[in-house]
């Protein structure tokens, strides 16, 4: 639609999870090098938690990509499973082949000989479970059982968790007590920072090879960090609006106004310019109440 307009030959800003827009900021890539380094540490559990939009899935996607064929993964991108659906599913995820008819007894007994086959070909056995908030106590009890099956030397299953911030309100749960302690890497995504969200459009418009410069005022900037509160969903989207704004408009720069026209067109925004809205109507009462006092104070005196 705007490629062609801003010289760009794809879209910078869209909201699939496409690893080639992956940027090397702070939050994700210590996330993704504490992934791989307890990965290769053979640890048991792992959770990446973080509010929504703040690029799990994409960070999940890249681990995929950036474990070599040392691994062999098991990816669930929805696991709202029963236990038994859960070693169904991961079952498949494994290639393996049942009865259906199959009793869990016998489900386990497969997956403990096909870990076992993957661990005597010199690989690790990987499950990478995202939106695992959405899993119930009794599949989070079930998932940590599947961390029984192990050798001598090491775990034949390492688990990766990804979910919002949610699970960890389900891990203080008692009956699942001993999950919570198997865990021995965790890692929260924050939201960017002002300078991180520059490097962040900068390299995304690179990616999209824009041949143009500042398409993005400082004021624009500024404003784009403050209605998406530097959550990178919503940089996307709001980036997004602005450009199809200006595009309309025959122009090729973002200004301020673009972004708040973009924000006020996005339902999760509305909240953070009515609290500014509001914020700004207490500064100018405050101002005024302050006037009127110092008004009636002068007066006293004439």
């Amino acid at each position: 639609m705007y490629q062609q307009h801003f010289g760009l030959t794809e879209k910078p800003f869209n909201l699939t999870p496409d690893t080639q827009f992956f940027c090397q900021l702070p939050p994700h890539q210590e996330a993704l090098n504490v992934l791989l380094l307890a990965l290769n540490n053979g640890e048991g559990f792992i959770k990446i938690t973080g509010d929504v939009g703040t690029g799990k899935t994409l960070l999940c996607r890249k681990l995929l990509n950036e474990l070599g064929t040392h691994y062999q993964t098991a990816y669930l991108p929805n696991p709202h499973l029963t236990p038994a659906g859960l070693r169904k599913a991961i079952a498949d995820e494994f290639s393996i082949a049942y009865a259906q008819n199959i009793n869990q007894q016998q489900m386990l007994r497969l997956l403990n000989q096909t870990l076992i086959q993957i661990s005597s070909r010199g690989q690790q056995a990987v499950l990478i479970i995202d939106e695992a908030q959405a899993m119930s106590l009794e599949t989070l009890e079930a998932l940590r059982l599947l961390t029984n099956l192990e050798t001598e030397k090491q775990k034949l299953l390492q688990i990766v968790l990804f979910a919002q911030p949610e699970l960890d309100v389900q891990l203080k749960h008692q009956s699942i007590r001993q999950l919570k302690q198997r865990i021995t890497f965790s890692y929260q995504l924050r939201p960017l920072n002002y300078a991180e969200l520059v490097s962040y459009i900068n390299q995304r418009l690179n990616t999209a090879n824009c041949t143009q410069t500042n398409i993005f005022s400082r004021s624009a900037l500024k404003a784009l960090h403050y209605y998406s509160r530097g959550i990178p969903r919503l940089i996307n989207i709001l980036a997004h609006k602005a450009m199809l704004v200006a595009y309309g408009r025959g122009l090729t720069t973002m200004t301020k106004p673009f972004i708040l026209m973009a924000a006020l067109d996005t339902e999760d925004c509305a909240k953070t310019i009515q609290q500014h809205h509001y914020k700004n109507m207490a500064y100018a009462l405050l101002v005024w109440l302050i006037m009127v006092a110092l008004a009636l104070y002068a007066l006293r005196y004439i």
